[in-house]
């Protein structure tokens, strides 16, 4: 190698730079391997030379303070986000792996998008208007859940004079104050957990609270407190379907506890938006959305442990509810020709269903 390729591996940020020129969603750096991107869902490798783990020391290094090395050498395991200016901003987490640290970047817009830049249904903006209760974005990782609720929350910023609260790990899409107020906190540097952050917002005077993400029974159940008690709440799962939401916070309390739950649930939830990211013909992705509205036949069914006739009631009268399940998003997008076959039953949440209906296409 010669000093010229080696200084070119080093230098991270030109690299991050030239990433985002790709249009790659993600970026990682793995010992024995030149770096990789994400286009599409797929892996390519880029035209460079192939990292030794002091490369990747070096570029990672480069990036953190001696409080954030010295988290990572303790805990190996480190999330963080950061900017740089002139080049855009990042999600970074780095790991340990048998031959050195291993980094995983992902690419944040800086310009936060509108529900019209990706064409989201216009129940979204009804949704973001509600005074209290609960919305949840769902989805797989790499699905775009980030986007999707800094979208919502970009509309709630042009449109209405609230003060916001974001507790994330790490904070993603920054925002700017417009009508509304944003205050931003970082778990691990601004507050020491989802919980406690969460316990000590309702003292900040929020109109509208975003959860990072639902991770234990305490964040759960926080969320729901809030909810309830007069505030628009925002969070996030890594489930793959609206009904698999519902089953799935109810899940994560003991036998005991449940009940309570499903009727917290069932008076606070107000939508489950369960989204997926689909490669699309010729290229680019397009997202398969799931939409659970709760509506009164909806709150009795979660309150009475029935949460698996969801699933049907979801599929009525989807003119008047605005409800939508990924099958029928599915099937639009085959009959557009937008999507192939494959890909359709490789991400489908109900892929027996699916098969069904294409056969009969």
């Amino acid at each position: 190698m010669s000093e010229d390729q080696s200084q070119q591996t080093i230098d991270i940020k030109k690299l991050l730079k030239s990433v985002l020129a790709y249009g790659s969603s993600d970026l990682h750096l793995v010992v024995g391997s030149e770096p990789q991107i994400r286009i599409d869902k797929e892996l390519r490798p880029l035209n460079l030379p192939i990292l030794s783990a002091k490369d990747i020391e070096m570029m990672a290094y480069s990036l953190i303070e001696d409080k954030q090395k010295k988290i990572f050498e303790d805990e190996l395991e480190l999330d963080f986000s950061f900017e740089l200016e002139g080049i855009g901003r990042f999600r970074a987490n780095y790991y340990r792996t048998i031959y050195g640290i291993g980094c995983a970047f992902r690419m944040i817009p800086i310009d936060i998008p509108s529900l019209d830049d990706f064409n989201n249904p216009p129940i979204f903006k009804e949704l973001v208007k509600r005074e209290k209760g609960l919305i949840l974005v769902t989805g797989p990782t790499g699905s775009g859940k980030s986007t999707t609720l800094a979208s919502m929350l970009n509309e709630i910023n042009m449109t209405e004079r609230r003060h916001i609260i974001t507790i994330e790990d790490p904070v993603e899409f920054v925002h700017k104050n417009n009508r509304s107020l944003f205050s931003q906190r970082d778990v691990g540097n601004d507050t020491k957990s989802f919980a406690a952050a969460l316990k000590y917002s309702l003292r900040q005077d929020p109109d509208v609270i975003l959860i990072g993400e639902m991770r234990d029974a305490e964040t759960i159940g926080a969320a729901l407190t809030a909810a309830e008690t007069g505030h628009l709440v925002f969070g996030t799962l890594h489930t793959n379907s609206a009904p698999g939401t519902i089953n799935r916070i109810i899940d994560v309390f003991t036998g005991e506890e449940q009940a309570q739950i499903r009727a917290q649930l069932s008076s606070s939830l107000i939508a489950v938006v369960s989204q997926s990211l689909i490669p699309k013909i010729p290229k680019g992705k397009v997202a398969a959305l799931e939409i659970l509205i709760t509506n009164p036949a909806i709150a009795n069914l979660i309150r009475e442990d029935k949460v698996h006739q969801i699933y049907s009631q979801m599929q009525l009268n989807q003119s008047e509810t605005k409800m939508t399940t990924q099958t029928q998003e599915l099937y639009k997008f085959l009959q557009k020709k937008l999507i192939s076959k494959e890909n359709a039953l490789k991400n489908s949440n109900r892929p027996d269903e699916l098969a069904k209906i294409i056969e009969a296409m």
